[in-house]
């Protein structure tokens, strides 16, 4: 499934250096919940874009709930703030084909690009230096700790 997460206007950007260190590291710590998993991940400024897997309804449930928990209590240690912090429920698309895998992988690891960025390389406030499918000059060796979940379906 590829999710939308939006927080509340007013907050300061996703994307600053304290905020990207504190989402990715409970990121790393919720990765894998047994029956969901977060796969691949991008932080905009009032966004963040993910890649889960779920077994069911009920997994993705409890697996949205604790990431939205982890993404407010890390805003509240990045920027000192309290109360709500997420803009209501998150948004998801169901991922049907090997197609709509391979394009939302796509959109969500190169998603600074869409938003203006001007970036060398890969994004530091994604999950594009854990994914493996790269090719051509750019398939070099993973060298940084997993942040995010193996997927074990084929798709992903």
């Amino acid at each position: 499934m590829h999710v939308t997460l939006r927080v509340r206007p007013g907050l300061p950007s996703l994307r600053s250096q304290r905020m990207r260190t504190e989402l990715q590291r409970s990121f790393a710590q919720a990765c894998d919940r047994g029956d969901f998993r977060l796969v691949h991940y991008s932080i905009q400024r009032d966004h963040a874009h993910l890649i889960v897997e779920a077994a069911d309804r009920r997994a993705l449930a409890a697996g949205m709930k604790s990431l939205g928990a982890r993404v407010a209590r890390a805003a509240h240690r990045a920027f000192g703030t309290r109360g709500p912090v997420l803009d209501g429920r998150f948004h998801g698309v169901v991922l049907r084909s090997p197609r709509q895998v391979r394009n939302a992988i796509r959109y969500v690891l190169l998603n600074a690009r869409k938003h203006g960025l001007r970036l060398r390389g890969i994004d530091p406030a994604s999950s594009g230096d854990a994914f493996d499918g790269r090719k051509g000059p750019a398939a070099e060796p993973l060298r940084s700790p997993r942040r995010t979940a193996r997927p074990p379906t084929w798709p992903l």
